[in-house]
């Protein structure tokens, strides 16, 4: 069995109108490609200052979701609509939201980020849990066709126990909608997609954005296509557009078989320890 995934890679701003817009443009062209599975970035919706992300929050019934809705019903698609900013029902704060919409226009899924990015990088200081909060739940979901799916946003990639969570859960492709800085894009990012991959035997599709989002943020772009060996299947450069691959899921299983890591964990011998110790201060 082979399915054909897309990563979208927007340059997102606080301009909401024109972000559709690029999405809608871009998703189209996806399933003009053959995709069936497409992925969103992180915030695709609205991206800036912390007054940006207030003033551009929505509901699950708002226009960002209901236009996910009508776009994947209308091409017939598994769409990841990234993620956007959330305005909770019964909170006056956030949360940064990944929602999965079937080709029927349904959700099937909704997954709340769970680790906040509050961070200093290339000296600059990002206190998400400042509008944000943290989502408690780790979700996973199926495509139409029943592929099994992990959900994550972003800085979720750094913690692999949730990624070996949602492996064993079943996930066999994890999707990461993400706005990655430009210095952790240029070190990090790919060696955490392969690391991610290579752990969990599973496919990666990881939708990130690029340039500048008004604010002085610079994303890194480089959304990448993973297989459960560790290859990089596809990779965007570092402007809006976006990327596809086949992923084989007949020869995952067949690396699955053939190096079983996953069978051979032994979970009776893990113990998470009651501190952490080596704490940096």
């Amino acid at each position: 069995m082979s399915v054909r995934a897309a990563a979208v890679q927007l340059n997102s701003t606080a301009d909401r109108s024109a972000n559709l817009q690029a999405a809608d443009r871009q998703a189209r062209a996806a399933a003009a490609d053959g995709a069936s599975l497409i992925v969103l970035p992180e915030k695709w919706s609205v991206l800036g200052r912390g007054t940006d992300l207030l003033a551009g929050a929505e509901t699950l019934d708002g226009p960002a979701i209901s236009w996910a809705r009508e776009l994947a019903r209308e091409l017939s698609v598994d769409l990841l609509a990234g993620s956007i900013v959330e305005r909770l029902s019964d909170s006056s704060r956030l949360a940064n939201t990944s929602v999965h919409v079937g080709p029927d226009g349904a959700l099937r899924a909704v997954y709340r980020k769970i680790h906040m990015f509050d961070v200093e990088v290339d000296g600059v200081a990002y206190h998400e849990s400042e509008l944000e909060e943290p989502g408690e739940e780790i979700v996973t979901s199926e495509t139409a066709c029943g592929i099994p799916l992990g959900l994550s946003v972003c800085y979720d990639v750094r913690f692999p126990e949730l990624y070996r969570i949602l492996a064993v859960r079943g996930a066999l492709v994890m999707l990461i909608p993400a706005a990655f800085t430009l210095a952790t894009t240029r070190d990090h990012w790919e060696t955490l997609l392969r690391a991610r991959a290579i752990e969990n035997q599973a496919f990666v599709i990881a939708a990130n954005q690029t340039g500048d989002d008004g604010a002085g943020h610079r994303s890194g772009g480089r959304s990448a296509i993973v297989d459960p060996w560790g290859i990089v299947l596809a990779q965007a450069g570092d402007r809006p557009g976006h990327i596809v691959a086949d992923l084989d899921l007949e020869e995952q299983g067949e690396i699955r078989a053939r190096l079983p890591s996953l069978a051979n964990r032994r979970p009776a011998a893990y113990h998470w320890p009651e501190t952490v110790t080596g704490t940096v201060r």
